[in-house]
């Protein structure tokens, strides 16, 4: 579904990706694991249109994407789920649902989707006409879940959704990360918690400085003695 080769990004004289080469086919969770400052985020804003690549190709189901607007690469069915969460922190959370869908004209299937999103996450439901920003952070992150899934996407890309959450409620999200995937949902994964990336992910890639230092069944990277020494802290 996704092919991405020898893809190289700069920032000014900084060259932050150096000929990384990933897929995703239809159907997996993908994931890019590294340690922070590893080019990780820079690999998603590329595929997602917010940042040029130097050079390289990045295909969605055979679609070039590197001249391709932000924009409109949502409508080819990929959605990006930011570090951070970048929710509508003044608008209720309703509002944020429905802003997922801004790219959509089919009125009667969105209302059936945020009733479907409302299912998926009760506790939006429950606060459907509070402020996003008044979410605890768990929320929030189920709620720029919700939003990306709005917009019936068919790859969802995640940028560090475990960030800054209590234990339990990384679960909980990394729970619903499996049950969107079950439902049909192709999902690119990055992530610092390694652990649980890979014990819920069918494959991975482990990006260092830039490159791509190891990739393949996530079972077995998770066993690899080096993935273990530097993410796992075995």
């Amino acid at each position: 579904m996704l092919q991405v080769t020898d893809l190289n990004v700069s920032y000014g004289a900084i060259h932050a990706v150096h000929g990384v080469n990933l897929e995703v086919r239809q159907g997996e969770i993908v994931s890019l694991i590294g340690a922070n400052g590893a080019g990780k985020t820079t690999i998603l804003h590329s595929i997602s249109g917010l940042k040029r690549p130097t050079s390289g190709t990045i295909t969605l189901d055979g679609q070039d994407l590197v001249k391709t607007e932000p924009h409109k690469i949502l409508q080819l069915g990929l959605a990006h789920v930011p570090e951070g969460r970048r929710i509508f922190a003044e608008m209720s959370v309703e509002e944020n649902l429905e802003m997922g869908a801004y790219i959509r004209t089919d009125r009667e299937a969105i209302a059936r989707d945020l009733e479907e999103i409302y299912q998926r996450f009760p506790r939006l439901k429950e606060r459907r006409g509070q402020m996003a920003g008044t979410l605890s952070g768990g929320e929030q992150q189920m709620l720029a879940i919700g939003r990306a899934l709005m917009s019936k996407p068919k790859l969802l890309l995640l940028d560090e959704p475990s960030m800054g959450l209590s234990p339990i409620l990384v679960r909980e999200i990394f729970n619903i990360i499996t049950e969107v995937n079950r439902s049909g949902m192709t999902v690119l994964l990055v992530e610092q918690n390694a652990r649980m990336a890979l014990s819920i992910s069918h494959r991975g890639y482990v990006l260092e400085t830039g490159d791509i230092v190891l990739s393949g069944d996530a079972g077995e990277l998770l066993e690899n003695s080096e993935v273990k020494k530097a993410y796992l802290g075995q």
